[in-house]
């Protein structure tokens, strides 16, 4: 799986399952734990809105993407070994289609359960999906520097 062997289309095709090598029912549980420890403290703290859902369920979305994603770099007992290296030797591009999936469901999240019209969210939701890209892409080149190096 080198680096021009695949298509533009194949190469998301690769990514997107690149995308399934982290630990997801892990990150289920911890993105759950951390919405619902966030909702516990809005509710709590009286800090009753339209947003009251939004928030929560936006942090939890975001860690449940980060611990899945990152995982998957961290991980050495997955499946599918062409996949894990191809995610190794591509860690920005491995990580697109998670940031891309949270960038979509937050937002979703901030225009059907909060207050946020939809371009606002829009544009709101990149913050978390470039920060999960960041830390994504980061951890996965320092992995790849390390297995060079």
């Amino acid at each position: 799986m080198g680096n021009g062997d695949l298509s533009r289309s194949e190469s998301r095709q690769v990514a997107v399952a690149a995308a399934t090598l982290g630990p997801w029912r892990t990150a289920a549980a911890v993105g759950t734990v951390v919405g619902g420890a966030a909702l516990g403290v809005d509710i709590v703290t009286g800090n009753w809105s339209m947003d009251i859902l939004a928030g929560p369920v936006g942090l939890g979305l975001f860690f449940f993407f980060l611990v899945g994603t990152v995982g998957g770099r961290l991980r050495r007992d997955t499946g599918d070994r062409r996949l894990q290296r191809w995610a190794e030797e591509h860690p920005w591009q491995s990580a697109l289609p998670a940031a891309g999936a949270l960038w979509v469901l937050n937002t979703l999240a901030m225009t059907l359960l909060g207050s946020s019209g939809l371009f606002a969210a829009l544009f709101t939701s990149l913050l978390p999906a470039g920060l999960l890209l960041a830390v994504a892409g980061v951890v996965g080149s320092v992995k790849q520097a390390r297995r060079r190096g």
